[in-house]
């Protein structure tokens, strides 16, 4: 099924830092990394066979799920008491960014790309309140949650070394990913609506928002016509914005992908599946350029456990890509600005296996793995990869990591 979330294993450790000290670290590193990267050109375009150096980050329990172009990773571990901190992997640090709480057990996670050079990190954090309408919510896919806490989208600031909750329509939850250049913060929040289009337990009404730039500021992108909720998953620095609209459904997919969508300037457009399947139909990432990838659904599967990764472009229009030899779904998470997109997939078996498609070909990123790694185990999931070329994502055994092009051919 889409959406699938990581494998924890064993707690892993984290650096704990002081909130001036860590200001300090992050203020002067990520200076001296912007304009190193404000320096760099553009590297060229590899060939499909180029190899790659990985580098761990975590040794279990954790997942990379973000990678920008100053290297800055996002993403989770999980503590000793089992419940799961949104993580910041910033120039050799290991940094918890906490929880929008006070309670010892409550979770946060860091589960979309987030591609800006601000430092700015957004994610997903349970907190204190107790939701009255026991959802679980978008969050309860990706977050442990046995108590129906409320969950909320934040943003966590380098200058402040504290994460914010942002704000809902008025209603209870909210869900947040992606952060650009600009401030501004896309994902989707319920509103007071109690929509009969929810599948239970869900009941409220949520809607495609964009938070920002100001602390405060919340905006509602419209839906496709007669749709009701939709969410937002991924924005780039030219107002455009991707994601999903259609029916309430259980609010992480499903019917309320009945359409995938682009949002350029605040007019939507939808981004049509060629097969006309009415469910599932989810981007996961734009880029600079407004490429768009993401998965499709298929006519006849409403579960949802045959889905193809796609690519959009507004000169090429949709298109299926290949699967690895033996796979039944994928789902394609990140493309950079080289169209160097990165995914997963999995066999019949439900054994999943991380991709990179490059110059047309699809091929096992573990294929492409220089010797001598420090893997405990096969990778298992690609998340993210950015401008470089460097990619984050987990292992079978839980490991998080960066994996970096080195050049050199098999």
């Amino acid at each position: 099924m889409p959406f699938r979330d990581c494998h924890f294993g064993a707690p892993s450790s984290s650096v704990h830092l002081g909130e001036n000290h860590m200001r300090q670290i992050l203020y002067v590193l990520l200076a001296a990394a912007c304009c190193g990267a404000i320096a760099q050109s553009a590297a060229a375009t590899p060939s499909h066979q180029t190899m790659y150096r990985v580098t761990i980050l975590s040794n279990a329990g954790a997942a990379g799920n973000s990678i920008n172009d100053l290297g800055l990773i996002g993403g989770s571990y999980t503590l000793a008491n089992n419940s799961v901190h949104a993580n910041l992997w910033a120039f050799g640090n290991q940094i918890d960014l906490g929880t929008l709480g006070t309670g010892a057990v409550l979770s946060s996670r860091v589960q979309w790309p987030v591609k800006n050079v601000l430092g700015l990190i957004s994610g997903i954090s349970l907190t204190d309140q107790l939701d009255p309408n026991q959802e679980g919510w978008s969050c309860g896919f990706f977050l442990p949650n046995p108590n129906f806490n409320v969950c909320l989208g934040f943003v966590w600031d380098p200058s402040t070394a504290r994460m914010r909750p942002l704000p809902t329509l008025g209603g209870t939850n909210g869900f947040a990913t992606g952060t650009n250049n600009l401030g501004e913060t896309v994902g989707w929040a319920e509103n007071t609506v109690r929509d009969p289009s929810c599948i239970l337990p869900q009941v409220l009404q949520f809607r495609p928002v964009v938070w920002g730039p100001g602390r405060e500021q919340i905006h509602e992108l419209p839906l496709a016509e007669g749709d009701s909720s939709g969410a937002a998953t991924a924005l780039n620095d030219r107002g455009q914005i991707v994601g999903i609209s259609g029916s309430c459904g259980f609010a992480v997919g499903g019917p309320t992908g009945k359409h995938a969508v682009l949002w350029d300037n605040g007019v939507v457009t939808v981004i049509v599946n060629p097969n006309g399947a009415p469910y599932w139909n989810t981007p996961m990432m734009i880029n600079e350029r407004g490429d768009v990838v993401g998965f499709a659904g298929v006519p006849g599967d409403a579960a949802g456990n045959f889905t193809p990764p796609f690519l959009w472009t507004r000169k090429e229009g949709f298109s299926f890509l290949p699967l690895l030899m033996g796979e039944i779904s994928g789902i394609a998470t990140s493309i950079n600005e080289r169209r160097q997109i990165v995914g997963y997939s999995n066999d019949a078996n439900i054994n999943f296996h991380p991709w990179i498609w490059q110059n047309g070909i699809t091929t096992n990123f573990n294929d492409l793995i220089e010797p001598g790694s420090g893997l405990t185990g096969p990778i298992e999931l690609l998340f993210d990869i950015n401008d470089h070329g460097d990619i984050t994502g987990t292992t079978t055994t839980g490991q998080a990591f960066v994996a970096t092009p080195i050049g050199r051919d098999n």
